[in-house]
């Protein structure tokens, strides 16, 4: 085992217990967005324990490991996509938090893990005063040049003052998917209180547990999600941390997402009926028991069986399979599934920072869209399938041509032009 750089987690960092079930192992796998150049050989490729567990008493669930942040975000390859569907949700993320946050032209921004700057954009055509913190220089220094001032550092309690003391109090912070990214709640929180205007909101956009277990979606798990959130799980934490959970959105985003809006006690936000609602939908499914998560592990199964069975049947065949998508969702399910470049030929993206580099584990080499409108494939493994909807409009001449689609999620599917018609 790798141990450099990497720790085994053996607390509930959120509230603090040490009873955990053990939910699944994928052993060792590479990190998700750790993009190769291509090479001879890559035996010195680092590879970190990979696994979930469920704390019984939160029910939070937990990566096994924790990789260093410094190795994992200091230099980031995951820009965020600029696609139809993330350009529309960025526009509702900004709607909703308007609204409920009550923002007025002039007001504070912040946003945590603020990649190149696109959410905050959203804000800034507002007449919001906008400031992004990540601590990935590369993306920090696009969104500097873009004109989205950015800090390229991790949030913290001194961070937090730091801002306060140039900028004042924040009206709104956000997190959009780096909430689950964070090993210290404790110290982010700390730092949420800090900036936190009296009246103001601290909204979090995160990977909804739920969807993650009914869609046996175990893509969504690497060593960057180092947490899966019920709503139950957030209550408590909230709680713990002198904050009060006061709003949820349920979003079909990534798979399946929480948008959740929190405030100090004292700001009086009513709290919506929906809070209970999830909560209570939550132990209905046994989500609070071992019970819950059974089913998880035999749908994991189910995929880590098929889908690669499925793949290799269509390359026996004679088709030629190409991965739509190089995210870190789909490095997790090729390296899980033990596919390579022998079943899956390229994988095409749009990011330029992966392109003509080599996927981490699976050494599959990644293509720019052109290349692959050149040398298509019979058939597409859509890694990317959160964005299924959107693929299929936008590949509707593949499907017409007699291209197909396979769909790994909750079952592996094959889409072709008669069946998305």
């Amino acid at each position: 085992m790798n141990t450099e750089n990497v720790r085994p987690v053996t607390r509930c960092r959120v509230c603090g217990a040490r009873d955990w079930q053990e939910v699944v192992s994928f052993g060792e796998v590479p990190l998700a967005n750790a993009f190769l150049e291509p090479a001879a050989s890559y035996e010195h490729e680092p590879a970190y324990p990979l696994g979930v567990v469920s704390c019984r008493s939160c029910r939070l669930m937990s990566v096994t490991h924790v990789v260093d942040p410094e190795v994992l975000y200091r230099t980031y390859s995951y820009v965020t996509s600029d696609s139809e569907t993330i350009t529309r949700h960025m526009e509702f993320v900004a709607s909703v938090c308007r609204e409920r946050g009550r923002l007025a032209p002039g007001d504070l921004v912040v946003e945590l893990g603020s990649n190149t700057g696109q959410q905050l954009a959203a804000f800034a055509r507002d007449g919001a005063r906008v400031l992004g913190v990540d601590p990935a220089l590369n993306l920090a220094a696009v969104a500097n040049e873009r004109g989205i001032r950015t800090l390229p550092e991790f949030f913290d309690p001194s961070c937090a003052e730091a801002v306060r003391d140039e900028h004042g109090p924040a009206r709104l912070i956000l997190g959009r998917h780096v909430f689950a990214h964070i090993d210290d709640l404790t110290g982010v929180l700390a730092g949420v209180r800090a900036l936190l205007a009296p009246d103001g909101v601290f909204a979090i956009e995160v990977p909804y547990a739920v969807d993650l277990l009914e869609k046996h979606a175990f893509d969504t798990i690497y060593h960057e999600h180092l947490s899966y959130f019920l709503v139950r799980t957030l209550d408590t934490l909230f709680t713990r941390h002198g904050l009060r959970l006061f709003d949820v959105e349920r979003l079909a985003i990534h798979g399946g997402s929480l948008l959740v809006l929190v405030g100090r006690p004292e700001a009086r936000h009513p709290v919506t009926d929906i809070v209970g609602e999830l909560i209570a939908a939550e132990e209905r499914a046994d989500l609070g028991s071992d019970i819950g998560y059974e089913e998880f592990v035999r749908g994991v199964r189910g995929v880590r069986e098929d889908l690669p069975a499925l793949v290799r049947t269509l390359v026996a065949e004679g088709s030629r399979v190409a991965g739509y998508g190089a995210s870190a969702k789909g490095t997790t399910i090729l390296n899980i599934c033990g596919l390579g470049p022998t079943e899956v030929s390229y994988c095409t993206d749009t990011t330029v920072l992966k392109q003509d580099k080599v996927l981490p584990g699976t050494h599959i080499p990644v293509r720019s869209p052109d290349h692959a409108r050149a040398d298509p494939p019979d058939v597409y493994l859509m890694l990317a399938w959160n964005y299924a909807d959107e693929i299929l409009r936008k590949e509707a001449d593949f499907l017409r041509g007699g291209g197909r689609f396979i769909l790994p999620f909750p079952k592996p599917t094959i889409v072709s032009a008669d069946s998305v018609r």
